[in-house]
């Protein structure tokens, strides 16, 4: 079961233009977040640049972060794609470098139907033998799993094992969590409604937020699971409006910027995402200094 509060880890870059993987401060993210009470890193996802990572980049991302967590932590590696070939190619990868489970998002543009979905995710299970959470992401792909597909492939793939759900909708997490069993891993991809999704039975969060308040969510998680709805409820509202400037511009530019300013990593993003506008910087700045994370 994969619980708690897992980082969608930022890829730190250094250099000019397009820059380089910076090696050394991805070790560093990766014990900042061991301290701090994470409880699972995901590279190589939406807010890890995955999109414009090369193949080769892409591989040495998930197996410097296997290196770096050296097994104290689950490593959840991003493999997906909209090309089925491609996903099992990435994945076995994955599987090779020691990752635990791999995180498949669903295709995108070209917007399979529900039976294109479930071949798809079949496929992949069917090739690598791998624990596997499935991404629901419609705003970005184009296409939602519906839960009916999510609870065929949840019984047809003993190893897909849960999913990020990150469609916005309480209703349709509940008929997934109904569908597909109590064992199946409900996961938020949304930061402002992880106590909301463990309210009806979800396991924790893949958190874009976490990148900068990683203890602050993993209390939050920690909170509910002891029973202790108070303070999960405190610990909600206090991270509301960080949340909030976390996505004033398109995931990854806001958090990676913050980073920046906190000293974390450079704030270096690969076209097509460009640097925060002025406007939203000086937005930014203010929710950062507010929570207490900037001077």
């Amino acid at each position: 079961m994969f619980r708690g509060s897992m980082v969608a880890l930022v890829t730190p870059f250094s250099g000019k233009g397009d820059g380089e993987i910076d090696k050394k401060t991805l070790r560093n993210l990766i014990e900042f977040h061991i301290k701090n009470k994470t409880s699972g890193i995901v590279p190589c996802g939406t807010t890890g640049e995955s999109a414009t990572l090369d193949y080769e980049e892409h591989d040495r991302v998930i197996e410097l972060s296997v290196e770096f967590v050296a097994g104290r932590i689950p490593v959840m590696a991003g493999t997906g794609s909209n090309c089925t070939k491609e996903a099992v190619m990435l994945t076995k990868h994955a599987k090779k470098a020691g990752a635990d489970a791999s995180l498949q998002v669903s295709p995108y543009y070209n917007r399979p139907t529900q039976r294109g979905l479930y071949l798809h995710f079949k496929a992949i299970a069917d090739e690598v033998d791998i624990p596997i959470v499935l991404y629901n992401i419609a705003s970005r792909t184009g296409v939602n799993i519906e839960p009916e597909t999510m609870a065929k492939l949840a019984r047809d793939c003993k190893n897909i094992v849960g999913v990020k759900e990150a469609s916005g909708s309480l209703e349709q997490m509940a008929r997934m969590k109904a569908l597909c069993g109590p064992d199946f891993d409900l996961i938020s991809g949304d930061d402002g409604l992880t106590l909301p999704v463990l309210g009806i039975g979800g396991t924790g969060v893949i958190s874009v937020v976490a990148n900068v308040a990683p203890k602050d969510v993993a209390n939050l998680v920690e909170a509910f699971d002891k029973g202790d709805i108070k303070k999960a409820q405190q610990a909600h509202y206090k991270l509301l409006p960080l949340i909030k400037a976390m996505f004033i511009e398109t995931n990854p530019i806001p958090v990676k910027t913050a980073m920046g300013l906190m000293g974390l990593c450079e704030p270096l993003l690969r076209l097509p995402m460009c640097p925060l506008s002025d406007e939203n910087l000086a937005k930014l700045k203010t929710a950062l200094k507010e929570y207490g994370l900037l001077r």
